[in-house]
C-alpha cells in the first residue's frame, strides 16, 4: 500500500492545502489567463500610437516617446515582479495580484475612453472632440491608467509561464517530455491570442469605438481569471523558502572582486583550492577574477563562506548571459519601431479591401504573430523529431541556439526592409 502511495506522490510539489501533490489528482494548467492578457496588452499597444495621434492629439514623434517609454517600463517591471514572486509572494499570488490589476487598469482605460463621448452613439465624431481638445484630466487619467496595466504586466508576465512549468516533473520521463511540448504549444497559442487581439481590437478602435477597444479586454480578462481560479484545487505549488535580493549578493561579489584586483596569484590559488568542494568545474574555470571576492570578510553572508561562494557563482552566471541579453537589446531596439512608425507607415498605404473595406493600420504588425502561429505545429511536430534525432536532445536544439536563428532571421529581414 505504501509503494503505490509514494510513487504518486511528486517529490517537491505540494497542493492548496500544502499537503504533498498526487500526480494523479495534480498539475492541470490552463493558458487561458495568459492568452487573454496577451489579447488585451496587444490589443492596447497595436494601436497606441494612433490613439496618442487621435485622440489625445499628440505629435508622431511625442506619441512614439511615450509608446517606447511604456513599453520600456512594462518589460521591465517583471524584474520587480519575478523578485516579489520568488522572495515573498509565490507565483500563484502574484498571479492573482496581477491580475486584478489588469482588469483595475483595464477599467480605467475603458472610463478614460467614455469620458471623452459625449454621444455614444456618435463614435467618429466623439473622437474628433477629443481630438480637438483633450482635458489635462482626461490625459492624466488616460496614462495612469496605462501605467497600471505596466504594473500588472511586472506580476504577470514572469509567472504565468514558469507556473505552467512547474506544473510538469522533471523527474518523470513522460512529464519531461511533455513539458518541452508544453512550451512550444504555449507560445502557439499565446500568439493566437496576439494575433486575435491586434486584428480585431485594432477594427473595432478605429471603426466602432475606443469604449469597446479597451472594455473588451477588460471583460476577457475577468473570463481568464475566473477560469484561473477554478483550477486552484489542481495546480502544484514549490517548496517555500526565504529567498535574499539576489541584486545585493552579485554586487558584493563585484565590489570585492574589485578591492582584491592587486591580490598575488598565489594568494587566490589558494582561495580556489579551499573552496575546490563548492565551487563548481565549470565555475572555477571561466571568470577567475571574481574568485577573488571569496577573500573579502565583508562580503561573507551570514551562512560564511558557502553562502559567499554561491553569490560568485550567481556573478558568473550573469557575466555569461551579458552577451546574450546585449544582442537582444538591439533586436529590441528594432522590435520597438513595429509599434510606432511601423504602424504610422500603415496609415499611408492604401488598405482597401473591395469598395469599401479598409484594414487598419495596427493589423499589419499580425503577419509577424500570424506566421509564428502557422510554423509553431510545423517546429514541434516536424522540426524536433527529426532534429532529435541528429543532435540526440529531447527538445531538437538547444535555447541558445533557437535564440541564434531567431536572431539571425531577424537581421535578414531587417536588412531587406531598409532596402525596400
Amino acid at each position: 500500500m505504501t509503494a503505490p502511495l509514494m510513487e504518486d506522490t511528486v517529490a517537491g510539489a505540494f497542493d492548496h492545502k500544502g499537503h504533498p501533490a498526487k500526480r494523479s489528482a495534480s498539475g492541470g494548467w490552463s493558458v487561458g489567463t495568459e492568452v487573454a492578457e496577451r489579447f488585451g496588452y496587444y490589443g492596447i499597444e497595436a494601436n497606441l500610437v494612433n490613439y496618442l495621434t487621435g485622440s489625445l492629439g499628440q505629435s508622431t514623434a511625442m506619441a512614439a516617446k511615450n509608446v517606447n517609454t511604456w513599453f520600456g517600463i512594462a518589460t521591465l517591471m517583471p524584474l520587480v515582479g519575478a523578485f516579489l514572486a520568488d522572495s515573498y509572494i509565490g507565483r500563484y499570488r502574484s498571479i492573482l495580484i496581477a491580475s486584478f490589476l489588469y482588469i483595475l487598469g483595464l477599467g480605467m482605460l475603458t472610463m478614460s475612453a467614455v469620458f471623452s463621448s459625449h454621444n455614444p452613439h456618435d463614435f467618429h465624431n466623439a473622437q474628433k472632440i477629443m481630438s480637438s481638445s483633450p482635458s489635462h484630466f482626461q490625459i492624466i487619467f488616460f496614462f495612469i491608467s496605462l501605467y497600471v496595466v505596466a504594473i500588472a504586466e511586472g506580476g504577470h508576465k514572469p509567472c504565468t509561464q514558469a507556473f505552467g512549468g512547474d506544473q510538469f516533473d522533471e523527474n518523470h520521463p513522460q512529464e519531461c517530455r511533455a513539458k518541452s511540448s508544453f512550451f512550444n504549444w504555449w507560445t502557439f497559442f499565446v500568439f493566437i491570442g496576439i494575433s486575435v487581439g491586434t486584428l480585431t481590437l485594432s477594427f473595432i478602435q478605429e471603426n466602432l469605438n475606443w469604449v469597446f477597444g479597451f472594455g473588451i479586454p477588460c471583460i476577457t480578462m475577468v473570463f481568464a481569471l475566473l477560469l484561473f481560479l477554478l483550477g486552484t484545487t489542481t495546480y502544484r505549488h514549490g517548496i517555500k523558502r526565504e529567498v535574499k535580493n539576489p541584486f545585493t549578493g552579485i554586487s558584493k561579489v563585484f565590489v570585492a572582486a574589485a578591492r582584491n584586483r592587486k591580490i598575488s596569484f598565489s594568494s587566490e590559488k589558494a582561495v580556489e583550492e579551499g573552496a575546490q568542494g563548492a565551487l563548481s568545474q565549470e565555475g572555477s574555470s571561466e571568470f577567475r577574477f571574481l574568485n577573488k571576492a571569496l577573500l573579502e570578510p565583508n562580503c561573507l553572508e551570514e551562512d560564511g563562506q558557502a553562502s559567499s561562494i554561491n553569490g560568485v557563482e550567481e556573478a558568473k552566471v550573469v557575466l555569461r548571459l551579458f552577451p546574450i541579453r546585449a544582442t537582444c537589446l538591439v533586436y529590441g531596439i528594432v522590435h520597438a519601431q513595429i509599434s510606432t512608425f511601423f504602424t504610422k507607415q500603415g496609415v499611408t498605404m492604401d488598405r482597401t479591401i473591395g469598395s469599401s473595406f479598409e484594414i487598419p493600420s495596427a493589423s499589419l504588425k499580425s503577419f509577424a504573430t500570424v506566421t509564428i502561429v502557422l510554423f509553431i505545429p510545423i517546429y514541434d511536430l516536424v522540426f524536433v523529431p527529426f532534429a532529435t534525432i541528429l543532435t540526440r536532445t529531447p527538445s531538437g536544439i538547444t535555447i541558445l541556439q533557437r535564440i541564434g536563428i531567431g536572431m539571425f532571421l531577424s537581421t535578414i529581414s531587417i536588412a531587406i526592409t531598409a532596402l525596400i
